[in-house]
């Protein structure tokens, strides 16, 4: 029956969650159990995405993805697919009318990772971010405020902002991986092989910027939301505050990590300014 090939398309996507992320994961937790699930089933799709491309070194990896592509845009087509990360994937974008042209540009910014590997210039680097991390944002947007498009329109900025701070703070923690396993540099006019403090710190003020706008929009999110995208903001806010303290050429030489009892205890000190509307 269909409604058992969905749960368990559903349980799937919750998986590909917690395996791959457990930060993610923890603040997925902290959603009301109403849109929990679509939110697991967002990040089971890009997470798919995001994976041939970075993983599957050893396999066509262009193959792959064409043939994800196919299969994605099978499933929009005919609402079903065999493939379950997709059939949940489907089932949210059916749910909250998600916006075809975000799924698109999420897409294109995950087919130029097949290729391309330095972003010369801001354009093709803001190009980028919006595909590979603001349009998340904004799927997300859309289950939080749960399709009202009033309230995404008046929250559509901020969430662009949160989703391009997360995506940024990845970039920098993740310095080494993407540039001695991809070859892949995303911060334009930085000279990698040579990271001053200077260009540390230009970018940390670029992120803080991201942020701070962020905040203004949680604040605004629906109380099933609110909590666990503010444990989001908590966590990466504490991997930014690590790269702070970490030497520009020490960060293209290692990754920083937040360490799990860090993680609980980020979660417990938000849940009390949560609590007393500290936010």
């Amino acid at each position: 029956m269909k409604p058992l090939f969905d749960t368990v398309s559903y349980k799937c996507s919750k998986i590909v969650t917690k395996v791959y992320s457990t930060s993610f994961s923890l603040a997925t937790k902290m959603l009301y159990k109403s849109i929990r699930n679509d939110i697991y089933n967002i990040y089971g799709f890009v997470r798919a995405a995001d994976e041939i491309v970075d993983s599957f070194h050893d396999y066509n990896k262009e193959a792959l993805f064409n043939r994800f592509s196919e299969d994605l845009e099978l499933a929009l087509q005919h609402k079903i697919s065999l493939n379950p990360i997709l059939n949940a994937f489907q089932h949210t974008y059916y749910k909250y009318n998600l916006d075809k042209a975000l799924v698109d540009a999420f897409m294109n910014s995950m087919r130029l990772d097949l290729h391309k590997t330095n972003y010369l210039t801001q354009e093709e680097y803001n190009t980028y971010i919006y595909g590979s991390a603001d349009v998340v944002g904004l799927m997300c947007l859309k289950v939080f405020v749960k399709g009202n498009q009033d309230k995404y329109n008046e929250l559509k900025d901020t969430a662009m902002a949160l989703g391009s701070a997360f995506q940024k703070v990845n970039f920098l923690r993740d310095l080494k991986a993407d540039f001695e396993g991809l070859n892949r540099t995303y911060f334009p006019n930085t000279d990698l092989k040579n990271l001053d403090e200077t260009s540390k710190q230009e970018i940390i003020d670029d992120i803080e910027t991201d942020f701070e706008k962020g905040l203004s929009g949680i604040k605004k999110l629906p109380i099933e939301a609110k909590f666990g995208v503010f444990m989001a903001y908590r966590y990466y806010r504490q991997l930014l505050k690590k790269l702070k303290k970490t030497p520009a050429l020490k960060i293209k030489d290692s990754r920083i990590r937040v360490s799990n009892p860090k993680k609980i205890e980020l979660l417990m000190r938000s849940y009390v300014k949560y609590q007393l509307n500290l936010l």
